[in-house]
């Protein structure tokens, strides 16, 4: 139910694709996919995780892509192209 109410209070389904230097060879990047409902466009679920990642994680940050998608949407009216009429 909590999750819901974040819906209609806006909260939208975020995905981050963060690539990061791996701890024993920094030449190297390694991927995470982090996924959480979120505001845009502060974001604030996503900062408070990354604030976290830099404080007590030993992989240095490289590169964060984000993807949003509202879940809940105003529904879509669509006007018929055909009509068929049976007796």
């Amino acid at each position: 139910m909590a999750n819901l109410v974040l819906q209609l209070r806006d909260f939208r389904l975020t995905t981050a694709e963060i690539l990061y230097h791996m701890p024993d060879h920094p030449g190297l990047l390694q991927c995470y996919l982090w996924q959480d409902l979120d505001q845009a466009p502060e974001y604030p679920v996503l900062r408070r995780f990354l604030d976290f990642w830099q404080r007590n994680l030993d992989g240095k940050l490289h590169s964060v892509r984000l993807a949003t998608q509202t879940l809940i949407t105003p529904g879509a009216l669509r006007h018929a192209a055909v009509d068929f009429r049976i007796h």
